[in-house]
């Protein structure tokens, strides 16, 4: 954890050197004040050398002045260097996660990657700032004052030696106990996460549905977990403070009589009596900051496993290391294809898939809920790898082919269809960046988009609010198929991508594919019968295996199944699934 955390450094290495430098510098200077301080009490006031008390007043100044610019240095370069650093943990991490594979984020929820991105950053980044100037400055100013107490006085020293001693063990214990309840609040804040990004989401429904009380208490439950956690953790440190107060107390009382005593018998001046109490404060306050240390390197302890677990997390999905970077063209075989979410898995969610797809068909894919149809489409971009088995596009097994490279010639218009915030035309971008205005309008003609878009006052400069929540359904379809269609692509893959639009709107865009792409290889999941019956083939998929492929009129004959939704549908009774279309 520790290397992959100090690798994100980078070009912040000298302002985080020099910050303990200037902290050194600065604890040097407060216990040299102590000093000054006794001389001008001992050989000025005492004995009237006004000469004396200028000279050392002037070199205290300085002192202070030199002590006052490098602690303002200390805190300047401590906070570059820290919110540097955690800038760099953030784009390690962001950088990191577009490289994982769909398997690799499910292996992290969302709300999960939230919070170590913000809250376990920030802790780590807090964490970082203290280390570079609490962990040098105060075990500093606790070694220069204690040599300078034992100088002055090896006996009165002593007293801060035993405080010493007695105040680590009260740290080591009170430590020991709250390191656990910390290192369990952060899956309590990924759990209020989850709920607040849930709700948010999906807030319609939320509304539709009349559940405000119901999201409301499951909130209240996970704040109320995380505040359980964080009192019984400060239930504990919360003796830090009186145990602190009652040594510092003690020492002054002690160092104050015994001290007396001392200058009665001529064996302390009063000088000498005033830089040990100081020096007892700085001791103490040094104490005090190691606690605080303490307890902020316990939480961030926790936090920076959660941001390193990130960092380190391997892709399940790397190219090879002599990748292909041209797709020949669309043609797509599957051969003994066996694949799993989880290696582990007892059943595997596809089965001996065997098929062949000539470049440019248009192929149909039907099945019920579950059939594993979008799992089938997921392998062929390589958003997952096969368990067994391959799969190759243009001759070339998938895996063999540059990510990047594959995935530019493989369009995806997934199930859940997805905008981001800003104009039309800068989400038809994403597409082809490159692609000029009238190739984006020429997109949307094709998926009669251009309907809806100008009828907005601003056309294709409209806004789109985050997640497309301004647009509807079927709109918000169109427009993602648009956007696929500007890469050009060699394969389009259609998951259930025309389910929000009329049935007549389906025939043009269909139409449109068949003019437009003819030799684009074109994928349609879909839980009509009219959407698939007119392509070159149909699958038929049931519980991750193939039970049909042939025309529309060869499964009508052949194929029970597809017979038996075929004759529903155009008998009025629905879709091809009751509940509608969740793969």
């Amino acid at each position: 954890m520790l290397k992959t955390l100090a690798r994100q450094i980078k070009e912040f290495k000298t302002v985080s050197i020099l910050t303990p430098v200037f902290m050194v510098l600065e604890v040097i200077m407060d216990t040299i004040i102590p000093l000054i301080m006794a001389s001008i009490i001992d050989k000025g006031v005492e004995v009237g050398d006004i000469n004396h008390i200028y000279k050392m007043g002037a070199l205290m100044i300085l002192t202070a002045a030199v002590g006052l610019f490098t602690g303002y240095m200390g805190g300047w370069c401590g906070a570059k260097a820290s919110t540097g650093f955690a800038r760099n943990l953030r784009k390690a991490m962001f950088e990191n996660i577009q490289t994982f594979s769909f398997a690799n984020l499910d292996k992290f929820s969302t709300a999960g990657l939230v919070t170590r991105m913000t809250t376990d950053v920030t802790n780590v980044q807090n964490a970082y700032q203290m280390i570079l100037r609490m962990c040098f400055r105060a075990p500093g100013n606790l070694i220069c004052a204690m040599v300078m107490a034992f100088f002055i006085s090896p006996k009165l020293a002593s007293i801060y030696l035993l405080a010493v001693v007695f105040l680590g063990l009260c740290l080591v214990l009170i430590m020991g106990r709250t390191t656990k309840y910390f290192r369990q609040v952060f899956k309590k804040y990924d759990e209020l996460n989850a709920s607040v990004q849930e709700n948010v989401s999906a807030i319609r429904v939320v509304k539709a549905y009349v559940r405000e009380d119901y999201e409301k208490n499951r909130f209240t439950k996970a704040a109320e977990n995380l505040y359980k956690m964080f009192i019984n953790a400060e239930r504990i440190l919360t003796l830090n403070n009186p145990l602190m107060q009652l040594t510092v107390y003690t020492c002054i009382l002690l160092i104050s009589w015994m001290g007396a005593e001392m200058i009665v018998m001529d064996g302390l001046t009063t000088g000498q009596l005033m830089s040990l109490l100081t020096y007892c404060m700085n001791i103490l306050m040094s104490l005090m900051m190691l606690s605080m240390i303490f307890v902020m390197m316990t939480m961030s302890a926790a936090a920076g496993q959660r941001v390193a677990e990130v960092i380190n997390e391997q892709s399940d999905l790397v190219n090879p290391s002599n990748p292909v970077y041209e797709v020949k063209d669309g043609s797509i075989v599957f051969k003994d294809v066996v694949f799993s979410y989880k290696k582990d898995s007892a059943e595997p969610v596809l089965k001996d898939i065997d098929l062949e797809i000539r470049s440019g068909e248009t192929i149909g894919i039907i099945g019920g809920t579950g059939s594993a149809k979008s799992s089938l489409v997921n392998l062929i971009s390589r958003l997952y790898d096969v368990t067994g088995g391959s799969v190759t596009v243009g001759g070339v097994d998938v895996r063999d082919y540059d990510l990047e490279t594959l995935r530019n010639e493989v369009s995806v218009v997934l199930q859940k269809n997805v905008l981001f915030s800003g104009t039309i035309l800068d989400n038809l971008r994403w597409g082809n960046k490159e692609a000029t205005e009238e190739e984006c309008k020429h997109a949307c003609r094709l998926t009669c988009a251009d309907e809806f878009i100008e009828r907005f006052p601003d056309g294709y400069e409209t806004h789109i609010e985050q997640g497309g929540t301004n647009v509807s359904g079927g709109q918000k379809q169109r427009l993602c198929i648009a956007r696929a269609l500007l890469k050009k692509p060699k394969i389009l893959i259609l998951d259930d991508s025309t389910s929000a639009v009329d049935t007549a709107t389906d025939a043009k865009i269909r139409k449109a594919f068949a003019e437009e792409i003819p030799g684009t290889t074109k994928l349609i999941i879909a839980q009509r019968v009219s959407s698939v019956e007119r392509a070159d083939r149909i699958i038929v998929m049931e519980n991750g295996r193939i039970n049909g492929f042939g025309t529309h009129e060869e499964l009508l004959e052949n194929n029970e199944i597809y017979r038996d939704v075929y004759e529903s549908q155009t008998q009025g009774s629905g879709d091809f699934d009751e509940n509608g279309g969740d793969h």
